[in-house]
């Protein structure tokens, strides 16, 4: 994503623990509301759930959220340790996982992964703030 002027910024850390995606939700949940950006509420804390559950069972690091107002676009990014992108997976109708990053697309304006060898892996999401471009979801 390309990087414009930040309105505001936002930055919680959280350990690789099952609890932490639910903390991550209540941050993301707090600042929308702080920024009076409740619409946003469902879609992004449901991208936040997915991607925090990606980081506790896969990365298995502390991991970062950070939920930023650009313009007129919110992103989320959730950074962490691993080096590794994550993998969309193919999933049959009774798979119990694997549809976090469908779920992403689907529930997201645009998504995507930065990795650099010095950085931390960072997965983004972006929404549109005033909904009017939002995706089908």
């Amino acid at each position: 994503m390309s990087r414009r002027a930040s309105a505001w910024t936002h930055r919680a850390s959280f350990d690789a623990d099952p609890f932490s995606a639910s903390l991550a939700r209540s941050f993301i949940t707090e600042r929308l509301v702080q920024h009076e950006l409740s619409h946003l509420i469902d879609p992004v804390r449901l991208v936040t759930s997915e991607l925090a559950t990606n980081a506790i069972l896969h990365a298995r690091t502390t991991f970062t959220v950070t939920l930023e107002r650009l313009e007129d676009v919110l992103l989320l990014t959730v950074s962490d340790e691993s080096p590794r992108a994550p993998v969309r997976r193919t999933t049959g109708a009774t798979d119990p996982t694997g549809r976090g990053l469908d779920i992403v697309a689907s529930a997201s304006l645009d998504r995507g992964v930065e990795l650099a060898r010095d950085a931390p892996k960072a997965v983004w999401a972006s929404f549109p703030v005033d909904g009017r471009t939002w995706p089908d979801v």
